[in-house]
């Protein structure tokens, strides 16, 4: 128990601040122009011990590292989650009266929050796959424009319309930025692998590269998080969690997941199958031994490098492709298959 909880919803231009204690369901809320230094003031004339909490917003983290140290328990909670919030009237006073009565009852499912280190690695991140949107539109684009006119886009440099002419120069140009911009960013990306032990170890798994690595470093933080592996990879979208009600089970249905680590693990799976290495004689297994259907075996290898980052990331070991190879390699190979 705190001596007071305290919700805040807080927007550019004002803050709404609801407080309960842990003596009384008496809940006061005060709307003021937003003023951090304002916000550290009010928390520190509060006696006693103090549980902040807010909802997840772009601000959230810039909160959550100018209050941390003013207050004994700070949740930044999943708006998600916060049905109640939806219901009745809107306003941001209200919003924080009801965000201060789920949290003294304690019906807040918190959202991680990581070290400055690591927001600036998902910021890049985040970046780096706006420019992938960007430029592989500009390229659609460049191929809708030739294909319009029955031409392959693949062969031809040059339209004759003077229209079409004008706007593939206008596209053309895009494209070329984009390819510098993307180079920039592959420079960083290589930059942060020598600075970051965790992203060279994630790197040399198979399928997984440099830019894979660093998305998922950035987004995990820390793989003690995830109490097991099994959260890890529904986090990563990569299992599906069965509904049960009343003994029966009424069919399976996906997790709320991280589309960036789906894609990684993903992409990384379709990578290693028809090499020559230790995932693709898995999946080979899978298809002549076990019998999968292709889609699935390929399930299983995303799932089965998505097992291996997150024991890379937990024992902070590296990856040894010949683990398999020891006197327990069917057992290895069985557990894997059941993920």
């Amino acid at each position: 128990m705190f001596d007071h909880y305290v919700a805040l919803d807080w927007a550019m231009s004002n803050m709404a601040i609801a407080r309960m204690t842990k003596v009384s369901n008496e809940i006061k809320v005060i709307d003021v122009p937003a003023d951090i230094k304002e916000l550290k003031i009010y928390l520190k004339n509060l006696k006693g011990t103090i549980s902040l909490a807010f909802e997840e917003t772009t601000t959230s983290h810039w909160l959550y590292t100018e209050l941390k140290e003013h207050v004994d328990n700070l949740l930044v909670c999943d708006p998600y989650r916060n049905r109640l919030l939806s219901e009745g009237p809107k306003t941001d006073k209200i919003d924080a009266q009801k965000l201060v009565q789920l949290l003294r009852a304690g019906l807040l499912k918190e959202v991680f929050q990581s070290s400055d280190k690591f927001i600036e690695l998902r910021r890049i991140v985040s970046a780096y796959e706006d420019v992938i949107k960007a430029g592989v539109r500009l390229k659609n684009q460049r191929s809708a424009l030739f294909r319009a006119i029955q031409k392959n886009h693949k062969k031809e440099t040059t339209l004759e319309n003077n229209i079409d002419a004008f706007v593939l120069r206008g596209i053309d140009k895009g494209i070329e930025a984009y390819e510098e911009e993307r180079a920039r960013y592959q420079k960083e990306f290589s930059s942060l692998r020598k600075q970051h032990g965790n992203i060279k170890m994630v790197s040399n798994i198979p399928g997984i590269g440099e830019i894979g690595a660093v998305k998922v470093i950035s987004r995990v933080v820390d793989a003690h998080r995830f109490k097991t592996r099994n959260h890890f990879l529904s986090y990563c979208g990569l299992v599906k969690l069965e509904k049960m009600s009343g003994g029966r089970s009424y069919g399976k249905k996906n997790p709320r997941f991280c589309r960036t680590m789906k894609a990684v693990f993903k992409s990384a799976a379709l990578a290693v199958i028809g090499g020559n290495n230790a995932l693709n004689d898995y999946y080979e297994h899978l298809l002549t031994e076990k019998k999968y259907a292709d889609h699935d075996a390929r399930n299983a290898v995303a799932r089965k490098i998505a097992t291996i980052a997150y024991g890379i990331m937990k024992s902070n070991k590296k990856y040894d492709p010949f683990i398999r190879k020891g006197k327990n390699a069917d057992k290895i190979v069985d557990s894997n298959a059941d993920l």
